[in-house]
Formats: structure tokens, sequence, C-alpha cells
């Protein structure tokens, strides 16, 4: 359960860019975050993963207060919250399969990035998630070599093998093309029903949030002002984001 009270973000020397956002997500919910440019649908997913410092507000997550942890609250978050940009990273002289073993910068040890040291167990564990991302195939080809939707679903990979039971994703699909785009969505929720893993992905292009998301927050000037469930949105509520 993600539990976040009144957050707000005051751009130092300028306007509110967040203010008193306010939900909860359980486990296993698929959010889709909309709204049009400059609304502060990224930086809210920034602050989630905690890439940007609160102004106010309380941040509750598993029954843990993150704020009042200290050190070993943001460190929950660093562990167990992955946090995707629009254009994952992947090492380009490296097979996508390295990529998955060795983690993101901020998932592993210096030593281990520069080594590439492995245990056996790690091994099978990155390929057993490698093929239920269906992409087997592909586990030996060069980072520089993969499409897109394929960067996209080995970087999804590469945090759940390291630990991430939330996933918080900028723009999953910008820039694919459908059959990609419904691929990595597809995955997205399939592993939100079959593992539990929570996905909260800012979603601005086309209808992707209401076919595949159980959840939309819909922002506007920083304020969270659309919070449907199980549904497509109103005309109104379209307006109103």
């Amino acid at each position: 359960m993600i539990k976040v009270s009144q957050l707000s973000k005051q751009i130092p020397g300028g306007p509110s860019a967040l203010s008193g956002i306010s939900f909860e997500i359980g486990q296993g919910e698929f959010v889709a975050i909309k709204g049009a440019s400059g609304s502060g649908k990224s930086l809210l997913l920034r602050c989630l993963a905690l890439r940007e410092r609160w102004s106010y507000g309380d941040y509750v997550v598993d029954g843990v207060d993150i704020f009042k942890k200290g050190l070993s609250g943001r460190l929950k978050v660093r562990r167990e919250m992955a946090y995707l940009e629009e254009k994952p990273t992947l090492i380009p002289n490296k097979t996508a399969l390295k990529n998955v073993l060795v983690g993101a910068a901020h998932q592993t040890p210096i030593w281990r990035r520069v080594t590439g040291m492995i245990r056996n167990d790690d091994y099978m564990g990155a390929m057993d998630m490698i093929e239920k991302m269906g992409l087997l195939d592909k586990a030996h080809q060069k980072g520089d070599k993969l499409s897109g939707g394929e960067k996209q679903r080995f970087a999804i990979a590469r945090a759940l093998v390291h630990g991430a039971k939330t996933l918080l994703v900028d723009e999953p699909v910008s820039g694919l093309d459908p059959h990609q785009a419904e691929v990595v969505l597809s995955d997205l929720k399939r592993m939100c029903k079959s593992q539990g893993i929570t996905v909260i992905a800012v979603m601005s292009q086309g209808d992707w949030a209401e076919r595949f998301a159980d959840r939309i927050l819909g922002l506007n000037n920083g304020k969270l002002v659309v919070d449907i469930k199980g549904r497509r949105m109103t005309e109104r509520e379209k307006m109103l984001i």
C-alpha cells in the first residue's frame, strides 16, 4: 500500500508545481497519470521515487512512514521502487542479459558494475524474468541493437530482478509503434495481476491509459482533479485535465 497525503512541491523562487495531492494505491494496481504538458505528471512520479524533494506532505509505503524513518525510509524506496525514465538506458556494448544482471547504476555496487561478476542464482533469476517477458531470443543481443520496445521491456525485467515491487514509469510507450506499445503495456498489466507488481505510469498519449490501467489520476496545474477506477473517462473529466 502506498499512501500519499497532501504532497506539495514548491519551486524555489517560483510557483507551486504540485499542491495538496493525496491518494492511496494498493498492491498490484496499474495506475495511469494523465494531464496536459506542464501539469506536473512527471514531477509527481519523480517525487514518488524521491528524486525530487517534497516541500510538504506525508509518504507511507507498506506501513512505513518514509520521512520519519529518515535514511532507512529512503533506502526502502530506493530498493523497492524502480524509476524508469521515458528513454531507458542500457549499456550499449553489453548484452541484454548482462544489462539485466548488472542492474541500473543505483541498483548495484560500483565493483559489480565494473567487474560484471555474477552468481549462478542471479543468472537463473534473470533468465526466468527474461523468459516471462517473452524476450529469450533477444537475451544475447547487444543493448544498442535492441528496438525501443525491447529496451523498455528489458529495463522492466532489470528492475524486477533487482527487487522492485513498484514500477514508476515515465511515458512507457513514447516513441513506440502501436504493436510495440501494446506488448509493453500488456506485459505491465500481466505482471500486476500475476505477480502483484504495482505500476504507476505517466501515460499522456492516446487512449492507452483507459485501455490498460485499473485507475486514472488526472492532474491540472499541479492539482489532482480526477481519480477514477475501472472505467473510461467522461468528456467532462477529459476537459478537467
